[in-house]
């Protein structure tokens, strides 16, 4: 097992240690432990491995084999879980795919992750006919499982027959060695600006991920953790891992429901809730209720909880925040915030080291902006580079170092605070413009949901904002009043040209709005300020 004691001040991995043998040994020591609820479903660490076992002797069974990519694409129920592990146990390769994707992105997907096996949901089957048709004809196995209750597509198997086992397996699995620098997971970032690229995730890495979401949320044995996160995102994984090393219960929902959030969290008995991107913006959006103060969760812990909605957060529903930040790339948390200092992201975890570089490449001064760059102090937990993308590979891992693309600023204390993104910034005028900052205020007028500020090419060549809104319910807000909001609120140089009101905002499984979709044009606003 790895070392969960932060105090013992490293190393924390033990070479010994993988994913699969964390569920073997937590089946051994503690069989009768309750880890998954879901509805009146309940799994132990026993029940949860002799599922998982069978699973993985039907993968063998269907011609997985170590070192293979199996996809999938399933939603959020115990089934899913199952597979998740079983992936691993057989020694393949698991490519998770957010069940929203559909059209050019699950083509690209399929046909770049070239997975021998897909299993999922059949309600799926016709989101997934030409993309699986496309990644045959470039070369990939692509056999489907499908869960599915009745007839489904005649190439086709279906899952419950894999779930109830098949014996040509078990003697592999007998046998069956994990290594921590196994590939587990390709996991494509949803990009904001660009295609996704499929970050390799080692065994190491996925045990990582989950060790510091532990240190960050003070997750101990007994602790009830409410589990509405995909499992197709980082977020998800790392809660199905850490489950494994603490002796903690997932109460899992079929989704997140801002609306019913805090009686789920009520009736589960939850210690903990996970946010991401928008999430406590959601819940902050809904009606007083007398759940605000009795649902029971002490600490709320994830990233993309700016400084306005973490006092609100905690003002009304009495529960800490735990803040921290990371990519995939870097096994999902590199810095965490476990001390709650107000604003700030954390510290390096202990087995990173974290560094602002201004523009030339040189460590920032205290309190000066650069660029935030990670790279581990422990073998494996940085990813080894993108799938099949060596371009990208080689403009991200420099010297061994992880350059984020993420702009931050570190004080005397190594807290450091959140800027926003590099490719986010904009230059307006010879002015350099946030991106991020524009959209913090902007979403502070009490009838924005939220926005998002693009930089679009004008008439002379020079760069101009454009604020996307989507409204709150019901309001009128014009671009026009909008604007003049701003004059009081932020410097002449941040203020937007143009204003397009959205219906909605195409995003990540984190809630990041991808910029990539939204409109460069100059004539489709509903306002320009040039125009009156």
């Amino acid at each position: 097992m790895i070392n969960l004691n932060r105090d013992h001040g490293g190393p924390f991995f033990d070479d010994g240690a993988s994913v699969p043998g964390f569920l073997l040994a937590a089946a051994e020591e503690r069989p009768e432990h309750v880890v998954l609820r879901s509805g009146t479903d309940e799994l132990t660490y026993a029940g949860l491995r002799d599922a998982v076992d069978r699973a993985a002797s039907g993968l063998i069974a269907h011609g997985a084999v170590k070192g293979d990519r199996i996809a999938l694409m399933l939603g959020h129920h115990l089934e899913h879980v199952i597979m998740f592990f079983a992936v691993m146990r057989v020694g393949a390769v698991l490519v998770p795919i957010n069940v929203a994707l559909k059209g050019p992105s699950l083509v690209y997907q399929l046909t770049h992750s070239a997975p021998g096996l897909v299993v999922a949901d059949e309600g799926f089957a016709d989101v997934l006919r030409e993309p699986l048709a496309e990644a045959r004809a470039a070369g990939a196995a692509a056999r489907v499982i499908w869960r599915a209750e009745g007839a489904v597509p005649a190439d086709g198997a279906i899952l419950r027959d894999v779930l109830a086992g098949d014996p040509v397996g078990l003697p592999q699995l007998a046998t069956m060695s994990y290594a921590p620098t196994d590939l587990r997971i390709i996991l494509y970032t949803s990009g904001t600006t660009g295609l996704p690229k499929g970050v390799q995730m080692s065994d190491r890495m996925v045990q990582s991920s989950a060790l510091s979401s532990i240190w960050l949320a003070d997750i101990t044995p007994g602790s009830v953790l409410h589990f509405w996160d995909p499992i197709y995102h980082v977020f998800g994984a790392e809660v199905l891992v850490l489950s494994l090393m603490v002796p903690v219960t997932l109460h899992m929902v079929p989704r997140f429901s801002a609306s019913k959030f805090w009686s789920e969290v009520k009736d589960a008995g939850a210690t903990h809730v996970h946010f991401v991107g928008g999430v406590l913006q959601l819940l902050l959006r809904q009606p007083d209720s007398a759940l605000d103060r009795t649902h029971g969760a002490r600490i709320a812990w994830g990233g993309g909880c700016v400084p306005d909605v973490w006092r609100a957060f905690e003002d009304r529903f009495g529960t800490a925040i735990r803040e921290g930040y990371g990519m995939t790339e870097t096994s999902s948390f590199s810095t965490i915030n476990s001390e709650e200092v107000f604003g700030s992201i954390g510290r390096a975890v202990d087995y990173f080291e974290v560094e602002i570089r201004t523009e030339d490449g040189r460590a920032a001064a205290p309190g000066t902006r650069g660029e935030i760059c990670v790279r581990g102090l422990e073998p494996g937990v940085v990813t080894s580079g993108y799938y099949n993308n060596p371009e990208a590979t080689e403009r991200t891992l420099v010297d061994g170092w992880l350059l984020t693309g993420d702009i931050g600023v570190m004080d005397a204390n190594g807290f450091i605070s959140y800027k926003g993104r590099k490719k986010d910034s904009l230059r307006r005028r010879g002015e350099n413009i946030s991106a991020f900052e524009v959209e913090r205020v902007i979403n502070d007028h009490p009838e924005v949901a939220e926005s998002a500020l693009i930089g679009v090419k004008n008439e002379f060549g020079d760069e101009d904002l454009k604020l996307f809104v989507r409204r709150t319910e019901g309001s009128t807000l014009s671009g026009k009043a909008l604007l003049d909001w701003c004059v009081d609120v932020m410097p002449k140089f941040q203020i937007p040209r143009l204003v397009r009101f959205v219906d909605n905002f195409q995003k990540t499984p984190t809630q990041r709005i991808q910029k990539q979709h939204l409109s460069t044009a100059l004539d489709d606003a509903d306002f320009d300020a040039e125009a009156g």
